[in-house]
């Protein structure tokens, strides 16, 4: 029967008589030196069904299926089959053949030539230096790769044309191209040396990069930054400039965070009373339009956070917007929300006292202290005046109020200002934070889209702490981070002045953790061990002890950041002085590290950058690194990512040797042991941290989750000095490998509440 049925090539030039046995090759060589896995059973599975015309294509796609449905627990390493298979048919389309690529310079030739790789790699590289890159290539790591990893670097992240699906490149010219360019203006005497090092280091999965990087350097747009934050004043000029920068970032893949809290109250008086004001709720629907409209199709979807105080005289209508009760007039349902708190308004809570509402416009002396320890006595000074308009409300109706909204929609998440303060590493003042909650950043409104203002980015990236055994592994990893990011501030471009000048002056970075349950799970720790907190604390004063003394090495050989003396670094003020000392209740030891040394150092010669650490959700970029996500317990050995190619299964590393060391999320009877976690990593990060609150109604009466345990955790993040409280999930009884329960990780894309949550993260913040 084979004999009479002709097989379309892929290249279009014509058919050629079905062989039988070149698809058995293809399935042996996918399946060697893979223990576990049988070319036959995929080949069985497949259900292959010939018919005269089928295409390679489609014999490979269906063989890929095949593969992928057979990774189960019992049998993880089809990943690895499938991904093989995934990694042939690119291989095909790219180059016609399965092993042999082009030289290095020629594949960067073409692909300037396409316009697809920025030309200007040609001026800082000459052909020599492209053979010593082509000698580093190591195109067989491509098969390190998961079925999962590999198909969202081909979706998302390598570069092609989405209007064709042509793609331009494979991963490892990719790592390398990612490395090439952020290095190219290094001194000639070090630059390779750094090129084939970052490589090394992306390409093995030890450094995660997140996606405007792994998306966009080497390609013409020049955009790296996977956080925005954006403030707004009480003005239609800067409402208005506002909504342009957002426009303008969010199409270019980076996440954003809005600041409206400023934005006076409905009802308020506009010239003198002629007019009535709108309120936020208007703007707020232009805002959700801008970011909804300028999405980044195939890479990232558009995604914002909106920022209020307390005590904002909208408050009750600002909370259920995004809920589906009430009429479509009161829904804002594609934006999430942030709720800015202080000690005051904890005080508040527990007496069961009340908070006053005011308009920010008829106190402006409020909002100006918002997160000092001036606001007080300020805000109650307003309470007793009677010629300010406000309303008052009972502090624990509002509070809870907020916790139901957030257990209703997971995406009510929680500031707490003065700690944002406090324990930061600015004397500016910070008002509000990014789309996934872990950037703390000055800020200050624009009213012109090319005037000044301070509009903060941030650049991200993480390392794979599941790829390490000890903390001194992390130097190095640490050098190159902050080297790489160091050199994305310089090379990318600004869309809006006020990014450009606030972003050079002050070049704040945010490296966090990816993998941080395997890591738990190769010590043998459980989340809810003292023994775990004690190794996080000492891994964490290891990681921003090699951040800063990397950042001020770069100060020595490349100066100090423009707005170092408007840092607390300036005055000898570290992370470790000015954390929450209830911290110590959780881990009590002593620092390892010559942190009076370092002290020295940086009040000599300064710090390159203002920040150097933030813990970003990850959920994509960590897929690719074979990875857990970021610093959050897996929901369970095997997990489910949708996409458009079909459901990604993604198992635990090392699941056969670590099952019974890893913490499982809905195994967890409460909090406790991932608050904990957090604060100690927060003890030593100089900006935030995406902590999550989980619950798994089961563990409660009535499978319900009283609103007494969310306030008791609510109260404990703020006591242990978390600076803000990203997504509450909660277990719905599905399996996670049918459909995941709750909204997932980094921070790239926001949809809806029933649709799985695509990244980073922010991949913000995808990473």
């Amino acid at each position: 029967m084979a004999d009479n049925i002709s097989v379309k090539k892929r290249n279009g030039r014509g058919n050629e008589p079905l062989n039988i046995d070149k698809i058995h090759d293809m399935m042996e060589y996918a399946c060697e030196d893979i223990s576990g896995v049988s070319a036959s059973q995929v080949e069985m599975n497949s259900g292959l069904q010939f018919y005269d015309g089928i295409t390679t294509d489609e014999i490979q796609q269906i063989l890929i299926k095949s593969a992928s449905d057979l990774i189960s627990l019992e049998n993880p390493n089809y990943t690895y089959v499938a991904a093989r298979l995934l990694l042939y048919s690119l291989r095909k389309k790219l180059f016609g053949k399965l092993w042999d690529h082009p030289h290095f310079a020629d594949q960067v030739k073409s692909c300037v030539d396409a316009q697809v790789y920025d030309s200007e790699i040609f001026d800082n590289y000459e052909r020599k230096d492209f053979d010593r890159m082509e000698l580093w290539l190591k195109h067989d790591r491509d098969y390190d790769f998961t079925y999962a990893g590999l198909r969202q670097v081909i979706d998302k992240y390598l570069v092609q044309d989405r209007s064709t699906d042509q793609i331009f490149e494979t991963p490892q010219f990719m790592y390398m191209m990612i490395s090439a360019t952020l290095f190219a203006k290094y001194p000639k005497s070090t630059r390779m040396s750094y090129v084939k090092k970052y490589y090394d280091a992306i390409s093995t999965f030890k450094i995660n990069i997140p996606t405007p990087v792994m998306a966009g350097v080497r390609t013409p747009m020049r955009q790296y930054a996977s956080c925005v934050l954006v403030d707004v004043d009480d003005t239609l000029p800067s409402i208005f400039s506002s909504d342009m920068a957002i426009g303008s970032y969010v199409a270019q893949r980076a996440g954003i965070g809005i600041n409206a809290g400023r934005i006076r109250g409905i009802n308020s008086r506009i010239r003198g009373g002629e007019v009535q004001h709108t309120g936020v709720i208007p703007f707020l629907k232009k805002f959700e339009s801008t970011v909804k409209c300028c999405t980044q199709n195939g890479v990232r979807g558009g995604s914002a956070t909106v920022h209020f105080p307390i005590w904002h005289q909208e408050i009750e209508d600002i909370i259920v917007l995004k809920n589906n009760k009430g009429s479509e007039d009161n829904r804002v349902r594609k934006l999430d929300y942030s709720i800015q708190l202080s000690k005051l308004f904890y005080e508040r809570f527990i007496e069961n006292k009340d908070i006053t509402l005011f308009s920010p416009h008829e106190v402006p002396e409020l909002y100006e202290a918002w997160g000092s320890p001036e606001f007080d006595d300020l805000y109650e000074k307003a309470e007793r005046k009677t010629s300010v308009k406000k309303t008052k409300v009972n502090a624990q109706e509002l509070i809870f109020d907020i916790l139901k909204e957030r257990a209703e929609t997971g995406r009510i998440y929680i500031m707490n200002i003065d700690h944002c303060n406090t324990h930061s590493s600015f004397k500016d003042r910070v008002y509000m934070s990014n789309l996934c909650q872990e950037i703390t950043l000055p800020t200050d409104p624009i009213q012109h889209i090319d005037k000044e203002g301070e509009i903060a980015l941030c650049i991200l990236s993480a390392i794979n702490v599941g790829k390490i055994n000890r903390r001194y592994e992390l130097e190095p990893l640490c050098d190159l981070a902050v080297r790489a990011l160091d050199e994305i501030i310089d090379h990318q471009k600004y869309p809006v002045v006020a990014a450009e000048i606030s972003t050079k002056a002050r070049r704040s970075l945010g490296i966090g953790y990816i993998g941080l349950a395997h890591y738990l799970a190769k010590k043998g720790y459980k989340y809810d061990q003292k023994l775990a907190w004690r190794q996080i604390d000492k891994l964490t004063e290891a990681f921003q002890y090699y951040l800063l003394k990397t950042s001020n090495q770069l100060a020595k050989e490349k100066g100090k950041c423009k707005y170092f003396d408007r840092t607390k670094y300036a005055d000898g003020i570290l992370p470790i002085d000015t954390y929450k000392k209830e911290v110590d209740e959780i881990v009590k030891r002593d620092l390892t590290f010559d942190w009076e040394w370092l002290r020295k150092e940086i009040k000599k010669d300064g710090l390159r950058h203002s920040t150097l650490s933030a813990q970003m959700p990850s959920e994509s970029s960590s897929v690719v690194s074979n990875a857990t996500n970021g610093v959050e317990p897996p929901r369970d050995f095997i997990s489910v990512k949708k996409s458009k190619k079909g459901p990604l299964k993604q198992v635990v590393p090392e699941y056969a040797k670590l099952k019974n060391n890893y913490t499982l999320l809905w195994d967890m009877k409460s909090n406790e042991g991932y608050i904990n976690v957090v604060s100690v990593m927060q003890k030593y990060f100089d900006q935030a941290i995406s902590g999550n609150w989980s619950y798994n109604p089961e563990n409660y009466e009535e499978g319900q989750v009283p609103l007494s345990v969310m306030a008791e955790d609510l109260l404990n993040t703020y006591k242990y000095g978390w600076k803000t409280s990203y997504y509450q999930n909660t277990y719905d009884a599905k399996k996670d490998i049918d459909e995941p329960s709750h909204p997932v990780g980094w921070t790239d894309n926001v949809p809806e509440k029933e649709e799985v949550k695509d990244e980073e993260n922010c991949e913000s913040c995808t990473i």
